[in-house]
């Protein structure tokens, strides 16, 4: 499994409007075979802040991801981050939370 996992700085304004143009990124991102999660989401506590949340079955899902990422339109918003970061995680494996 990949974990995939970033931040977006932008101005406090703009974070909704950010969000909401990359719905149908999100949309089309979920649909594709071995995605799990894929997630723009507001920061709650930052209100310039974004996170990113991706959890692929293996790194074949996440390349044809990032392939058919590069082929699609471009999202629906010219907001630009004025900072992220992103994070790729491979994990082992995983097992319900408290045991």
């Amino acid at each position: 499994m990949i974990i995939v996992v970033g931040s977006f700085e932008l101005e406090p304004g703009q974070r909704d409007a950010f969000v909401a143009g990359r719905l149908d990124m999100m949309r089309r991102s979920r649909s594709e075979t071995g995605c799990l999660e894929y997630t723009f989401c507001a920061d709650p506590l930052e209100p310039g802040r974004v996170v990113l949340v991706e959890r692929w079955e293996g790194q074949d899902a996440l390349d044809f991801h990032l392939v058919a990422l590069r082929s699609a339109p471009a999202a629906d918003s010219e907001i630009r981050p004025r900072s992220s970061s992103i994070v790729l995680y491979d994990v082992a494996r995983e097992r319900p939370f408290g045991r």
